[in-house]
């Protein structure tokens, strides 16, 4: 059975974050290779919400080596696109200086495949918020299909 979708992506224009990449930068410390997350389309934090999404390139550092002649965006970056956007999150509603780790990961399944040129949009919802620990149900979203969910759950460090 199809999951449903965390959130009505309706009126959400791709092309126009509320949030860019330099303000994530400010927020976020990944940079290079490890920066998964291009923008962040709505913030939602009365909601538990927040949508983001990653522009995979056609230069990414896994294209060469993951899968030959047909590349696919390999299912951690996914999860770690996801888990980046629940780190913005995170940071904003609970100001903290330590880094917010991965405590976990539960109930991953794929879907789909993610392949370059795609717009991967990431859905967050908040289960749980505290200093220490955050917890999120995630979904990533290619062309108006499902191609990952999960449950992340990070801890400050």
């Amino acid at each position: 059975m199809t999951p449903k979708f965390l959130a009505d992506l309706t009126g959400i224009d791709v092309d126009r974050p509320v949030i860019t990449l330099e303000e994530i930068r400010a927020v976020n410390p990944h940079r290079h290779e490890m920066e998964q997350l291009s923008g962040i389309l709505r913030f939602d934090p009365d909601n538990k919400l927040i949508i983001g999404y990653k522009d995979v390139g056609r230069e990414e550092f896994w294209i060469r080596g993951h899968i030959p002649g047909r590349p696919l965006m390999p299912g951690i970056l996914m999860v770690e696109a996801a888990a980046q956007l629940c780190t913005f999150y995170y940071k904003k509603c609970i100001p903290d200086d330590r880094f917010l780790g991965f405590g976990g990961v539960d109930k991953v399944k794929f879907r789909g495949t993610v392949l370059p040129g795609d717009k991967l949009i990431l859905i967050a919802r908040n289960i749980e918020l505290r200093p220490r620990r955050a917890t999120f149900e995630c979904q990533g979203v290619v062309d108006g299909r499902i191609v990952f969910e999960g449950i992340i759950i990070g801890m400050a460090v």
